[in-house]
């Protein structure tokens, strides 16, 4: 038997990419990121994010970031400091049933807050969106409590879009566009 491989749409099977920035790596997840992801989403640092969640909402959430790599030729990456080697949270792009657009989406883990890592991530995963998966624009999705994120996308240059689409009323709509 001889088997073929081909691929139908080259923009839907994507390798994750390594990305750098001046102080950070952008890596694939690995199972070693597991432990920290989890213990965030499972505390109250992930009310932002519709959680705390459970074991299995955890899980899913986390196969998801990596699946979506495979599936859409985008997902999430982990964020690492370039000089230690520290992992510092995640920057993603999501898309599907609980995203009606390409969403630009971080976290950080407490300790690296307030230092701009979620911005330097943050520019480096959207100019990877626009210039090699060739999207147009990006949203963020950020609960109206979260200031942090709020912020962030303000200074990102991202500008308030009431009228997009959304899985959650109370989400605020930030669009992003390339420089």
């Amino acid at each position: 038997m001889r088997l073929i491989l081909t691929r139908t749409d080259p923009l839907m099977v994507c390798d994750p990419p390594n990305l750098e920035t001046e102080r950070l790596v952008l890596r694939p997840m690995t199972m070693g990121d597991w432990p920290a992801y989890a213990e965030l989403m499972l505390s109250e640092r992930a009310v932002h994010m519709g959680g705390p969640f459970d074991m299995a909402g955890t899980w899913g959430m986390f196969c998801s970031d990596a699946a979506q790599w495979s599936l859409m030729g985008h997902g999430a990456l982990m964020v690492d400091e370039k000089t230690t080697g520290q992992r510092l949270g995640q920057v993603c792009i999501n898309y599907g049933p609980l995203f009606p657009e390409h969403e630009l989406g971080w976290f950080l883990f407490p300790f690296a807050e307030g230092r701009g890592i979620a911005a330097e991530a943050a520019i480096a995963m959207r100019k990877w969106a626009f210039a090699v998966r060739g999207l147009k624009t990006l949203v963020s999705y950020i609960a109206p409590r979260n200031m942090r994120s709020i912020h962030l996308a303000e200074r990102l240059g991202a500008s308030l879009d009431p009228d997009a689409a959304r899985t959650d009323p109370d989400d605020l709509v930030y669009r992003h566009f390339p420089d």
